[in-house]
């Protein structure tokens, strides 16, 4: 989470320093449109994810997760090269730059392919990175990724300064991603699990094998595809819509802000999720009612006290960070990190379905969520330019994945539903409000001005809310807490 902090909040302020606003548009829709790339995992992962736990169940648990593993990777494989092969001749018939209005950018239509195949290249690294997520391994795919991110991030600072060219940077990036996945297919994963060799004599090839395991993945597709679409879609539809390039730079750095928070939840909810689909699967009810409320609050209240600490200090903060050289806009702004923290909910409520293996819940939700997306931002991104991205965003959350989603999840799991639902909306409203107050009165009383005067803002509000947190230290406090929590 600190390096996906420092990837923006460090390099971007650098790259404003050696580029124009339009070149920094250009990066960022570069950025989401290689994060667009992994909607290719298309659901796979998590169909591996629910094979691999089921395996536990059986005989042969290595046996057959070998040979499930095997068979996974040349389906990944074949991915790989087919969406590849597809990607470099669509950049070709529909030129990027001409399509999202990059013309006057050098380079834009290379540095596209480099970062998408790139991205594409590294997708085979899901399938280990799942089954290590089983296996109780996961900390080793993370630490792994945290080091591709640390050296990609320096050697993007090196590229941006050193040739100051859009594509030096592209290239850096992926290449520590690709560099990644083969550390991890190639050495990592035989050395962990050395069963895995099993596979690899005993793994056929089947078209229809390969078309069974797409059909079964196809509810974790359209989740992800959805997911993946709201953030970083948005960045290219602007980019596509809206001709002020300044508009669509200030768009593209509070989208990244939002979906920042929004990669918080999701990342917390992950390992929160591994092991309610342990308990669902057992079916150890008891258990798994408990630690979904707790975890539900727990997401929950920490998005709503980023948000409650972002807002107060959002001005100050976006004119240190892009130099003064793009605009503010609150309405915006306000629109998207509120958005972000009331969907936190549904965040925990997606990751549990996508580990008790709902693939009918999941097609029916995500599928609306997207079309809902689709349909508000062809209508409002022309009228409203930026700002009708941002409420077609909130709506499409709030309308499916929250009223739809989470609302059965929770009927389906927990005994009072309602009580639980009111209580996470109390401790959002109470938390996000709390923070914006304190912290609008800590600007009002905390003088000059500049970087120093945000600093000080941001320790003082820090230290008053570690005061006001700190009972939760205490095990006697932090057990009533949960034992009011209704589950």
């Amino acid at each position: 989470m600190l390096l996906a902090l420092t990837q923006q909040l460090l390099l971007i302020p650098t790259f404003l320093h050696f580029w124009s606003s339009d070149t920094l548009a250009a990066w960022l829709a570069l950025y989401a449109a290689g994060s667009l790339v992994v909607v290719a995992d298309s659901g796979l992962q998590l169909r591996a994810i629910n094979r691999f736990l089921a395996f536990k169940a059986c005989v042969d648990c290595e046996g057959r997760t070998a040979n499930f593993y095997a068979r996974m990777m040349r389906l990944y494989l074949g991915i790989v090269v087919g969406l590849g092969v597809l990607l470099v001749a669509g950049t070709e018939l529909f030129p990027p730059a001409t399509v999202l209005g990059f013309h006057n950018t050098e380079s834009f239509d290379i540095a596209m392919i480099v970062i998408t195949v790139g991205t594409l290249l590294a997708l085979p690294a899901n399938l280990v990175s799942g089954l290590y997520r089983v296996r109780g391994k996961y900390s080793r795919a993370v630490w792994s990724q945290n080091v591709a991110l640390l050296v990609g991030q320096i050697g993007q600072f090196i590229a941006v300064a050193w040739l100051g060219s859009l594509l030096a940077v592209a290239t850096t990036y992926v290449a520590t991603q690709i560099l990644f996945a083969l550390f991890l297919i190639v050495y990592d994963a035989p050395r962990q699990l050395p069963f895995l060799k099993r596979g690899r004599a005993v793994a056929s090839r089947s078209w229809q094998w390969n078309a069974g395991q797409f059909r079964l993945a196809l509810p974790f597709a359209v989740a992800n595809l959805t997911e993946i679409a709201l953030a970083n879609a948005p960045m290219l539809l602007v980019s596509a819509m809206v001709a002020d390039r300044v508009a669509v730079a200030q768009w593209g750095l509070i989208r990244v802000i939002s979906s920042f928070v929004r990669g918080i939840c999701i990342q917390m909810t992950l390992p929160i999720g591994a092991e309610l689909g342990h308990d669902f699967a057992i079916g150890d009810k008891v258990r798994l009612r408990g630690l979904y409320a707790y975890g539900s609050l727990f997401i929950t209240a920490m998005a709503s006290l980023i948000v409650g600490g972002l807002l107060p200090f959002w001005s100050d903060f976006f004119a240190l960070w892009t130099h003064g050289s793009i605009p503010n806009d609150a309405v915006l702004t306000m629109t998207l990190l509120m958005g972000s923290a009331v969907v936190a909910p549904s965040l925990m409520a997606l990751s549990f379905a996508n580990h008790s293996n709902r693939g009918d819940l999941l097609v029916r939700t995500k599928g609306v969520q997207l079309a809902v997306f689709l349909i508000l931002s062809a209508v409002l991104i022309p009228r409203l330019g930026p700002l009708g991205a941002a409420i077609a965003v909130v709506a499409s959350d709030l309308l499916t994945q929250f009223g739809i989603l989470t609302l059965v999840i929770v009927r389906q799991t927990l005994v009072h539903p309602i009580r639980h639902m009111l209580l996470l909306i109390a401790i959002m409203t109470a938390i996000m409000l709390g923070g914006w107050g304190l912290g609008l009165a800590i600007r009002g009383v905390v003088p000059g001005a500049g970087l120093l005067r945000f600093l000080a803002e941001c320790t003082i509000w820090l230290v008053v809310v570690a005061i006001a947190a700190s009972p939760l230290l205490m095990e006697r406090v932090r057990g009533r807490v949960l034992a009011a929590v209704p589950n």
